[in-house]
């Protein structure tokens, strides 16, 4: 049973987000925003103010980065000298002269790069420091807006992981962009100090190059964010779907529970070829900006040398490209490609809340009206044996609860007394929250504010319990496992039914056909063999054999006919007990003691006689009835 309920709160959840993605909201709205310039201009705009409030930082950053340049002049134009003025020249002295300059350079660029360290924690710390302190702002103030689901948030991760993320992704991505540009710099004034004629070679590829790199960047990282935040709805979905597993596998359900993943898995396959595109346009802007330039040197070589090149000078241009700046382009290019979507996706998440991003939004209300007398907010006294109770089967106080903190509420204010051995129906249009209703009343759901009883006792889960013996939910799919039909019928029982019992339930409601058909109690049963309708009979027997005082039936009887319901229903409520249904025919709501009407703007409580003067709505509902289904 414990399956079971997880299943159905999932369902619950399930059809909440659907109903947001259907309206645009959730998922595809927060991917919306990403996709505009949001994210970009969110942690662009930070990301400016952070930085220009360390501006001696970056100078110093700066200014150690120079020596760096040195060193790449050096390492490339140290080599040209040695060829040119030294070896080439039968002076080899000179020649390993300039080769202990170049010697000299290394050192240098070792001194530079320690000192780059030394000033990167002045950079990456405060801003660390700063995402921490975000994390908990945002977390307390989550807590005070809501504590239930501020323990649920993304609070914790953002406070370890995600700051942690952020300080070394940004912490690579200004160390190799630095290096980057202060290497290009030394190596394009090393090659301009040796012949200008050479950057009319290298200067084309490596720019187009890098500016087709850069034209992918904004693109890749808007699919990636919408990769991920598909990811994410889909492994949530398939955790509701692994809770429940044996259940549906057992109830036949696979084909049923999957599909819901089947869009999911689609848009997933869809966003991963493109970020495959869009990584392969990458690799070619790589290779024009990192090869062409060596490729076209290499075939210029002939035409360069016979118009008066010296072979040091080339020599030194392809060092130049080999040794300095394709290694520090094939870095920056990575690391733009990984830690830098890493980083703006992480950073993202610190920033204020997306205004076009929403949850999930139902059924629209207006403000509920002050409770007036026969309305869900006042306790009537019950004629006859149903009179004076003190202690209600079931109560709600004043609860109210939403589908996600900026949720229009599907309950809202309500109050509602079932007295023992009452029979209520619900009705009201598809999606107005019935069966929010009678998941908070059996205490799957918990309320966002007010108070939900049985029995006197609050509702809710009992972990390490086991299932609440006060009540038994019945949803629309009925639950049917693999196993004997005593099995199914008894399954809500904590004891073995007896056979006298066991048959007369199945006389009660109708099902003893079934059961023979079957091949009796002991017969074995496969669900994938059984019509919707004949799951719901099985289920609508053990039900009847549960020993809990509560009964919610959330539309638990729409696959039988209305004879089959009529009969069902009326024995039900002969059980000891208390009968909520969530009406499929208004036959249903006929048929009850009290009526509970949900319109979207107040709940109106009464019976089936004086609910049409009282409620245009259920006044439209009798209206289309036509007193046989």
């Amino acid at each position: 049973m414990e399956a079971y309920e997880a299943g159905r709160a999932g369902d619950v959840a399930v059809e909440a987000y659907e109903a947001g993605s259907a309206g645009g909201g959730g998922v595809e709205a927060y991917g919306a925003a990403v996709d505009g310039h949001g994210a970009w201009g969110r942690v662009g705009a930070e990301g400016r103010r952070f930085l220009r409030g360390r501006v001696r930082t970056l100078g110093t950053l700066a200014l150690w980065s120079l020596l760096e340049s040195a060193h790449t002049f050096l390492g490339g134009y140290a080599v040209a000298r040695a060829l040119d003025d030294g070896f080439l020249a039968a002076r080899p002295g000179t020649g390993l002269g300039w080769l202990a300059v170049a010697g000299a350079g290394a050192l240098l660029g070792g001194a530079a790069l320690r000192g780059v360290f030394a000033g990167l924690a002045d950079l990456v710390e405060p801003l660390r420091d700063g995402l921490v302190r975000r994390a908990v702002r945002q977390a307390l103030e989550g807590a005070a807006a809501d504590p239930a689901r501020a323990a649920r948030s993304g609070a914790v991760s953002r406070l370890t992981q995600q700051t942690e993320m952020a300080r070394d992704s940004f912490a690579g991505l200004v160390l190799v962009a630095r290096s980057f540009v202060f290497t290009a710099a030394g190596a394009l004034a090393g090659m301009a100090a040796l012949a200008p004629v050479l950057l009319l070679f290298v200067l084309p590829p490596l720019l187009l190059g890098t500016a087709g790199f850069l034209v992918t960047l904004r693109p890749m990282a808007r699919v990636q964010r919408r990769a991920l935040d598909n990811d994410e709805a889909l492994a949530a979905r398939a955790g509701e779907l692994a809770a429940g597993l044996r259940d549906v596998i057992a109830c036949g359900g696979g084909a049923r529970a999957g599909s819901h993943l089947e869009s999911l898995v689609a848009e997933q396959e869809r966003l991963t070829g493109l970020l495959a595109r869009w990584a392969a346009v990458r690799t070619v802007a790589l290779g024009v900006a990192g090869r062409l330039p060596v490729v076209v040197l290499l075939l210029a070589a002939p035409w360069l040398l016979g118009r008066g090149l010296s072979a040091g000078a080339l020599t030194a241009a392809l060092t130049y490209l080999v040794q300095s700046l394709l290694p520090a382009l094939d870095a920056l290019m990575g690391a733009l490609g990984a830690a830098g979507t890493r980083l703006l996706v992480v950073l993202d998440r610190f920033c204020p809340p997306r205004p076009t991003a929403r949850w999930p939004e139902r059924t629209p209300r207006t403000d509920p009206a002050p409770p007036s007398p026969g309305t869900a907010g006042v306790r009537e006294p019950r004629p006859g044996a149903l009179a004076g109770v003190p202690v209600p089967a079931a109560e709600l106080r004043r609860v109210r609860f939403a589908y996600g903190p900026h949720a229009q509420p599907v309950v809202d204010g309500l109050d509602l007394a079932l007295r023992e051995g009452e029979h209520l129906a619900v009705v009201g249009p598809s999606g107005i929250g019935k069966s929010t209703l009678a998941a908070l009343l059996a205490g799957i759901l918990p309320p966002d504010r007010g108070t939900v009883l049985l029995a006197g006792a609050p509702a809710g889960h009992r972990p390490g319990r086991g299932p609440d013996p006060r009540r038994t939910l019945l949803p629309q799919q009925a639950y049917v496992f693999t196993g004997s039909v005593r099995e199914n019928l008894g399954h809500l029982s904590p004891e073995p039914v007896p056979d006298e019992r066991l048959e007369g339930a199945l006389s009660a409601l109708g099902v003893d056909g079934l059961v023979d058909r079957l091949g009796g109690p002991d017969a074995p049963v496969d669900p994938s063999r059984l019509s919707q309708g004949e799951r719901q009979q099985l289920a609508l027997a053990a039900a009847y054999l549960s020993p809990a005082p509560l009964l919610l039936l959330d539309e638990a009887t729409c696959h039988l006919d209305a004879q089959a319901e009529e009969r069902a229903e009326r024995a039900l409520a002969r059980r000891p007990g208390t009968l909520v249904v969530v009406a499929h025919r208004i036959s249903s709501a006929a048929r009850a003691d009290r009526v509970l009407v949900l319109d979207g703007t107040r709940a109106v409580l009464g019976t089936h006689a004086d609910l049409p003067a009282r409620s245009p709505l259920y006044r439209d509902l009798v209206g289309g009835w036509d007193g046989q289904g």
